[in-house]
């Protein structure tokens, strides 16, 4: 079937497919907050002990194999939209990350589940990129901070949508297998796709004008390295944030409201994802408002203080802790709104995708780090999500520095 012909559908069409893509992307990796606990337990019960440190070393483990598997992701898929097209690689991404999140019904150890998710998370690494570069190089300028938000805000709505199935019903050692299956719906998404998305017109222009080798020119035109490289850490300070302290919050939750509680820890995401939702959205404005470093400095500051609050203040499950969650969700998520806004202006249409597929998911090596870290800090605080948390989200401090040693891009035209 031809794609549509007239700019306004085929724009609407393109970022239908990257919001939804996104979507179903923020819905596998809140899958995993969701089932974590009870899946371990399950895993553990052989045993005859249920410890939350055992919990914690796993999830750590876990996380840090997923965040490497985005982070290969991102580079595998990039290159892949660079040099086949944004629409036919994202397709490969989403039906990657679909299926191999299904298919974790059937593990039966901590390290299955690990298996698996790494490789769930190569085509969610490459999602993010494909779908980022595909709607900023279709739609008009004026409309990236809206659409940078609305693509952010894409995940936290999948986020929440998995947490309403978590709070339909209990996720328990006995019924978690259940939910990872609804993480093969997006299969689906993949032929809708490749039969109605029309490709990027500027793409098309580049691939037309010579072979197009991404990986090698970003290595060797220190232009383009040198923003890579710090994109590279701005985003690893977001995501060690989010990884390595806030999408733990589930978890905690689930500790500190005990097994008559099951559900708390579908509240507690649903609240961390609808606060993600604003966040992102406020986040890209704000980048548009100010300028793009003011505004990440602000977020980092932001972050720095609330979960300060949060991991210092709070020792108990209740109406303190949801409020402060819905906030610390809002804050720490609006750089996933600030991020589709910047990286795009930072490179070259011919190797846009590969460079943020590059920025985005190594920032994931730094965050996989990050959630070892916070593992090995629950060892060390005998179980306490609060003290490790404190601890990771530390990491807000430099990104009140790094955000200086970048470009300000506000007002300028997608680099060609």
């Amino acid at each position: 079937m031809p794609a549509p012909t007239s700019p306004s559908s085929r724009r609407g069409l393109v970022l239908l497919a990257a919001f939804l893509g996104w979507m179903f992307d923020g819905l596998e990796m809140g899958i995993f907050p969701l089932i974590a606990r009870p899946a371990l337990q399950e895993m553990q019960a052989a045993s005859g002990v249920v410890d939350d440190r055992f919990v914690g070393q796993w999830m750590g483990i876990i996380t840090a194999l997923f965040l490497l598997g985005a982070a290969g992701g991102g580079l595998v898929f990039g290159w892949l939209g660079d040099r086949v097209g944004r629409v036919r690689a994202m397709s490969l991404a989403i039906l990657c990350y679909s299926v191999f999140t299904g298919l974790a019904y059937f593990a039966q150890s901590p390290w299955q589940l690990g298996a698996l998710r790494f490789i769930a998370a190569l085509g969610m690494g490459g999602e993010w990129s494909l779908g980022v570069a595909l709607v900023m190089e279709v739609w008009p300028q004026k409309h990236r901070p809206l659409l940078a938000g609305v693509i952010g805000a894409a995940a936290n709505v999948g986020f929440a949508l998995i947490a309403i199935v978590g709070m339909s019903f209990a996720v328990t050692q006995e019924t978690w297998r259940y939910v990872v299956l609804v993480g093969a719906v997006p299969a689906l998404l993949t032929f809708i796709i490749r039969l109605f998305v029309p490709e990027s017109e500027k793409w098309e222009q580049a691939a037309a004008a010579g072979p197009i080798r991404p990986i090698r020119e970003i290595l060797s035109n220190w232009p383009i390295l040198r923003p890579t490289l710090l994109a590279i850490l701005l985003t690893g300070v977001a995501l060690i944030g989010t990884w390595g302290s806030v999408q733990w919050l589930p978890l905690w939750a689930d500790q500190m409201a005990g097994p008559d509680a099951p559900k708390a820890k579908a509240y507690t995401q649903a609240l961390s994802a609808v606060g993600s939702v604003v966040g992102c959205l406020a986040g890209a404005w704000l980048g548009g408002l100010l300028g793009r470093r003011p505004a990440y400095f602000l977020l980092c500051f932001g972050s720095l203080a609330s979960c300060a609050w949060l991991f210092r203040g709070i020792d108990a499950y209740g109406s303190a802790f949801l409020a402060l969650t819905f906030a610390v969700g809002a804050i720490t998520a609006a750089f996933y709104g600030w991020l589709p806004l910047y990286l795009p202006e930072l490179f070259p249409t011919r190797v846009r995708a590969t460079a943020q597929g590059v920025a985005f998911n190594a920032g994931r090596i730094f965050a996989a780090i990050g959630a070892l870290q916070m593992g090995a800090l629950m060892q060390t605080f005998d179980g306490s999500y609060a003290r490790a948390g404190a601890v990771i989200s530390l990491v807000y401090v430099a990104g009140l520095a790094l955000i200086w040693l970048v470009p300000e891009t506000k007002g300028r035209p997608l680099p060609e």
